[in-house]
């Protein structure tokens, strides 16, 4: 390697498409969760706490995040706080988070080498999270960490509102595949949101990796900026290289004198995602394993030791000798000392920061509309009574009549009552206003909130009242009296002018600490509706009247913000809000019961309203007794396969599991009718009558079959298809979502060999019944054509074939009088093995079958027809299989519900070029996994040929 730093070469930025990284991200997430022995996942979730008590609302929210499917179930999750409250550094709270875990897995006891070896080949995801939010302060009770990010809220309109966490946990989902086998610790900042393709991270073996991305060098003067040695590994969208400096907030001329400038005229940004994988974790697992009188050292001088300066410093040698001098450096050079540090460059990485309330803000005004959600799980008004803006975001709220919120707020977690006026880019969390009352009676505005302000309540250990708590959104709590400190948007000298407050009713005269609007005793603990109106006097609102508010407000108790840190009751507010969450789900699903089509997810709306401990179940029970009333009232238009799957989701909420499954077969007999009706009107009803029947006898003369009731003919169909790759879309074909909803599929036709690997071969005979023969030799004659009937055996290997007879109409037609058929089978690629295989054959006999008999064996009839096929079989399947059998190469193909349901099918022209690599290149691999696993063998399949048409570099 050339000891000489050489600057990377230069790249250029190419904006990251949030939406599309997200969604992958978070794809990947829900596989990890629910199949981690796939996908793998992370064996522990740690974050970092700056209190006890604030641990204790991170284990809820940790426990909330497993129970809604973010973390799995078999995942270890910790919140650990900095010992005695007292604050450590991000890289002393490293370590002790770290010997906390093993301590919590009983993995050590004394931090032997066993218990080293054993944490070493764990998968550890560690976040900093601890801390006071002192730029966004309406974000402490709750954790910045866990502040609302509705980006793709719409995905999922019935589950809870996405948050930060919940984003940096599907990102940060794709980087557990770096590690491969080896060990390692994933570690990442609680108030960042890193939006990159983690699943192509690249780690080197038995060392740290440090995330960057190049910026200008404005912004590199402000953050921590790494130089990297020559590239050893590059790509269009990343590079790989050792690490050879570390520089904190540099000038222009530190860059220059180390060579930290690229030749773009950029430098590398620390993003403060940190990686250690196999020994170096291995190391770092064993300073941590003894730490503990280190960190002791560090509590009684007080000093702090940094994650970003200290502990990576000891990966890079040109950093020994400063941090030999710095806390706990020369521990750190001995054990740590001999890894090494490398830079992994992501070209293609967007850095969102919610430093501030204006970034938080920013982030959601300025995001593409489609990614971020601007109304989920609440409750609001008619636009005649009411006037909220469009812009504004709101979440998990119930808003009375009679509010006015203003373009591109955010009100979160919050109820509103009549009388409230909120500004335009302001911030609401977590309040709760009564009705009116008799202090309020004959004033129509209970109060308003300016412009560009924060507004949320607190609950205090040891005091019935919450406090409301106020500030503008630009105010730094950290900024002091005397320079440029704020309160509301104004200097401090104003504020206390215009209000007449003293100095010394802010602050204590005795204190040593610096005066800021972090340690102001500014808000006061009165009745709900007094500090309403006290704190509209303090935001400059209530004009000429100090001689009424002013004594008020000097004789009430009064906290600061600070304070207010301390004193948060947890339990209060994690109990307050899981109501609040489950008081919006029961009114969203009554709604839903009593005045909709059942289109809400209640299974998802009554996992909230069970958080209510006594009275969920209650609820759920009430809800279940409404059903019948509302099936009845709707049977011409509500589909009883949503009025049956309504009723089990709410039977499963109220604990009743055995009828919630003898109903569950109502629900898919309920979507066969249905799909079958969606062939074309009146299919559905008639499909399974006898050919004697009058209806039946009616439906033959306006849709006529050709009959084989003649003088015997000999006559031989033969029908061989290919298999299908899918790319992307499936689900999006499969009833009931694709009888009420639009489905999109892209997918491809592909031979096996050289050949079609399925096919069926359709002769009559001259002697009555039908002779079914298997590719495996098994054979079955059926003389009574009648005694063909649904439901079938899920282990009669003939139900396809009689499946099919039943939808060309030939049972139901009588069209074998005196003829017979001989239908012979072969699919020439394993049963079960995620390429269409089942419905593909179906495909191939029903068009065999319709040719035979002169019907209609265009290739959407058939898919239609086989789409009905997979719900007598009880397979449930959708269209997409048979599409892809069915018209050649590659195709994007829509649904449109209706009667019948269409199907368009898009050709896609491909280049010689792109069908000659995927000739060379497309290698399809059979895993082994059948039958109720075909979901993940698809899966296997498309790992398999991404790798084959993408460069990729192995360990």
């Amino acid at each position: 390697m050339d000891p000489n730093p050489q600057t990377v070469l230069p790249r250029t930025k190419r904006k990251p498409d949030i939406t599309t990284v997200l969604r992958k991200s978070w794809y990947h997430l829900r596989l990890s969760v629910r199949h981690p022995s796939r996908v793998p996942t992370w064996d522990a979730i740690v974050l970092t706490a700056a209190s006890p008590e604030q641990a204790q609302l991170y284990d809820w929210q940790l426990r909330r995040a497993k129970r809604m499917g973010r973390i799995a179930p078999s995942t270890i999750t910790l919140a650990v706080p900095d010992p005695e409250g007292q604050r450590i550094g991000s890289g002393a709270a490293t370590l002790n988070a770290i010997h906390a875990l093993t301590k919590h897995t009983e993995l050590v006891v004394n931090g032997g080498d066993g218990a080293v070896g054993l944490m070493g080949k764990k998968h550890i995801l560690l976040l900093h999270a601890g801390g006071d939010s002192k730029r966004v302060p309406w974000a402490n009770p709750m954790g910045k960490v866990f502040l609302p990010l509705p980006f793709l809220a719409a995905d999922n309109p019935d589950g809870p509102v996405p948050l930060l966490f919940d984003h940096i946990l599907a990102i940060a989902s794709c980087a557990r595949q770096a590690f491969k086998n080896e060990g390692g610790i994933f570690t990442m900042t609680g108030d960042v949101l890193p939006c990159f393709d983690a699943s192509t991270l690249i780690l080197p073996p038995d060392s740290s990796t440090i995330i960057t991305v190049p910026i200008t060098l404005d912004i590199a003067a402000n953050h921590g900026v790494i130089v990297a040695l020559k590239s050893e590994i590059f790509d269009e969208s990343y590079t790989v290289s050792l690490v050879d400096n570390l520089l904190q907030k540099p000038s222009v001329d530190e860059l220059v004198k180390n060579q930290a400038i690229l030749d773009d005229g950029r430098a590398l940004l620390d993003t403060g995602i940190i990686a250690v994988r196999g020994n170096a974790w291995v190391e770092l697992v064993k300073l941590a394993c003894s730490c503990q009188p280190l960190i002791s050292e560090l509590l009684k001088s007080k000093k702090e030791m940094s994650l970003y300066e200290d502990l990576v410093a000891a990966w890079v040698p040109t950093k020994h000798d400063w941090l030999q001098h710095r806390p706990l450096g020369e521990a750190l050079v001995n054990k740590l000392g001999k890894q090494r540090m490398f830079s992994y460059c992501a070209y293609d990485f967007l850095f969102l920061h919610f430093g501030t309330s204006s970034e938080v803000l920013d982030h959601l005004s300025a995001s593409d509309s489609a990614l971020v959600g601007r109304r989920h799980l609440c409750s609001i008004p008619a636009t005649t009574v009411s006037d909220i803006a469009a812009s504004s975001v709101v979440l998990s709220c119930k808003i009375a009549d009679g509010v006015s919120i203003g373009e591109d707020s955010l009100i979160y977690d919050s109820n509103i009552s009549s009388g409230i006026q909120i500004g335009s880019q302001s911030i609401v969390v977590g309040m709760n206003v009564p009705k009116d009352s008799d202090n309020m009676a004959g004033n129509s505005i209970k109060f308003m909130l300016p412009d560009r302000h924060c507004l949320w309540e607190v609950p205090l250990v040891g005091c019935t009242e919450r406090v409301i708590v106020f500030c503008g959104i630009h105010d730094n709590p950290k900024n002091p009296l005397k320079k440029d400190g704020t309160f509301c948007g104004k200097p401090w000298e104003k504020v206390m002018h215009d209000l007449g407050i003293e100095e010394n009713n802010l602050w204590s005269s005795s204190s040593s600490q610096e005066k800021c609007l972090w340690n102001a005793k500014l808000f006061p603990i009165l009745s709900y509706f007094e500090m309403l109106r006290v704190g509209m006097w303090l935001m400059g609102l209530s004009d000429g009247k100090n001689l009424h508010y002013l004594p008020l407000w000097r004789n009430s108790p009064r906290v600061s913000l600070e304070e207010l840190h301390r004193s948060i009751d947890f339990s209060k507010m994690c109990t307050g809000s899981s109501n609040h969450q489950a008081d919006l789900a029961a009114g969203i699903a009554k709604a839903c019961i009593n005045y909709g089509m059942l289109g809400r997810d209640l299974s998802q709306l009554c996992e909230e309203i069970l958080q209510k401990e006594t009275s969920g179940v209650e609820i759920c029970k009430d809800f279940l007794a409404l059903c019948p009333k509302l099936i009845e009232q709707n049977s011409k238009i509500l589909p009883k396969s949503r009025a049956y799957q309504v009723q089990v989701d709410l039977l499963r909420a109220c604990g009743e599991e055995t009828k919630a499954y003898q109903l569950e077969h109502e629900v898919w007999a309920s979507v066969a009718d249905e799909t079958a009706s969606a062939v074309r009107y009146g299919f559905g009803e008639h499909l399974l009558e006898s050919s004697g029947s009058k209806s039946t006898l009616a439906f033959r003369n306006n849709n006529h079959v050709s009959s084989m009731d003649k003088p015997f003919c000999p006559k031989t169909v033969k029908v061989e298809l290919p298999v299908r790759v899918d790319f992307v879309g499936g689900w999006s074909d499969t009833p009931p979502w694709s009888l009420e909803r639009a489905g999109c599929v892209l997918n491809m036709a592909v031979s096996l060999e050289g050949s079609l690997p399925i096919g069926t071969v359709v002769e009559t005979t001259n002697s009555n019944g039908v002779l079914i023969i298997d590719d495996s030799g098994k054979e079955l004659h059926i003389k009574e054509l009648a005694s063909i009937a649904p439901p079938f055996d899920g282990d009669d290997p003939f139900r396809l074939v009689k499946s099919a007879l039943l939808v060309t109409g030939i049972i139901r037609e009588n069209i074998l009088v005196s003829n017979g058929l001989r239908i012979r089978t072969w699919a020439n690629v394993p049963r079960g093995s995620g390429l269409g295989t089942s419905s593909i054959l179906a495909a191939a006999v029903v068009k065999g079958l319709l040719q035979i008999i002169d019907g209609d064996d265009d290739n959407e009839n058939v898919a239609r027809l086989v789409l009905v096929l997979e719900q007598l079989m009880g397979t449930g399947g959708g269209w997409q299989d048979q599409i892809g059998g069915l018209y050649p190469g590659i195709k994007y193909t829509r649904s449109y519900p209706g009667i019948p349901l269409r199907l368009q099918v898009f050709p896609l022209v491909a280049s010689s070029q792109l069908i000659s690599k995927l000739q060379e290149r497309l290698l399809v691999v059979f895993t082994g996994q059948v039958s109720n696993q075909v979901f993940h063998t698809c899966l296997h399949l498309r790992i398999l040929i991404v790798i084959l048409l993408r460069p990729c570099r192995f360990d």
